[in-house]
């Protein structure tokens, strides 16, 4: 294998930038990224690139955003980068058999679980929600189907009770992208043992959407502490006290029964301290918020929330407005 390897990038959120940097600082050459179109973003709404477009730019790299891959002039220009290896993180766009066979070394991806455990867009959160201890990355030869390509390098990482979708998302990224540079170093070189994905082993991890972050406080305490820590940075677990909405960032599990409280309704607040605002859930334990924002105020850990606030008694509710997906 040559010690320089022409690669096309194609790759959109934050996820994929760390691979990207890492590309940029090796001996490989980086002669094409393809990410998203521009779209909006922010509370403005205003027109902005993504955050792999943005490095590019930075870098000086060519930068593609067809909206296809599919038709013949945007494939004719694909090919036109003579491209050793394409290599896919979290790009957005399916990749036609076409362009699966057009570099010499076909197309890599870098995927956000241990596969075949959780295929498609949500594989941190989904690992996380599911109460799994263990995740990783996984360097895939991409085939047709959606994450069923061999399996070429996998790197597990542990998730701790304390881990939310953020945190385990950036040590991911940063795995990822050292995942990739170790499997380059040894393409064509006979070194690498593809691995068949066992079919009865994979979970398909649905896109994430804000209805299903409302908080149903009738759950059992470890299924909403889960699900706050894996949608911390979108789309944020929520819950109503008086009708206005509250978001939760971080939480843990109350090590101690709540059984004493049965009588009250699950949501209900049993305690306040400089660890956690502790609320009852439906199977009689509780949850400890650690990270909250109220409605029009700005997120803040608990400690300094008591400083000005108190919901001792109070009870959270679900409402019946249902939240834009």
């Amino acid at each position: 294998m040559p010690t320089q390897l022409r690669v096309v990038y194609a790759g959109t959120p934050d996820f994929a930038v760390p691979a990207l940097h890492s590309l940029l600082a090796s001996p490989h050459e980086v002669v094409a990224v393809y990410t998203q179109p521009d779209r909006p973003a922010g509370r403005g709404r205003k027109i902005k690139p993504s955050p792999v477009k943005q490095q590019a730019l930075d870098a000086g790299i060519p930068i593609e955003q067809p909206l296809s891959l599919r038709d013949a002039p945007t494939l004719a220009r694909l090919a036109s980068y003579r491209a050793d290896v394409v290599i896919v993180a979290a790009y957005g766009l399916m990749l036609p058999q076409q362009v699966l066979d057009m570099p010499q070394y076909g197309c890599l991806n870098i995927h956000a679980s241990l596969l075949p455990r959780w295929r498609g867009a949500a594989p941190i959160q989904r690992a996380i929600q599911a109460g799994d201890t263990e995740t990783g990355v996984t360097i895939m030869q991409m085939a047709a189907g959606l994450d069923t390509g061999d399996m070429l390098l996998k790197v597990p990482s542990p998730i701790g009770p304390e881990d939310g979708g953020q945190r385990v998302h950036d040590r991911l990224a940063q795995a990822g992208a050292a995942a990739l540079l170790h499997t380059l170093e040894q393409l064509g070189t006979g070194q690498l043992q593809p691995e068949v994905q066992n079919e009865a082993l994979a979970c398909y991890a649905h896109k994430l959407t804000k209805a299903e972050a409302e908080i149903n406080w009738a759950d059992p305490a470890a299924t909403i502490d889960r699900k706050i820590r894996a949608f911390d940075a979108w789309p944020t677990a929520f819950s109503y006290l008086d009708g206005k909405p509250v978001r939760f960032f971080s939480s843990s599990l109350n090590p101690q029964p709540a059984a004493a409280h049965a009588h009250h309704p699950a949501g209900t607040v049993l305690a306040e301290s400089r660890a956690g605002i502790e609320v009852l859930t439906g199977d009689g334990a509780s949850v400890n918020l650690t990270s909250l924002q109220m409605a029009g105020g700005k997120r803040m850990a608990v400690a300094d929330f008591l400083n000005a606030r108190s919901l001792s008694g109070t009870c959270f509710s679900t409402s019946d407005r249902t939240p834009r997906t």
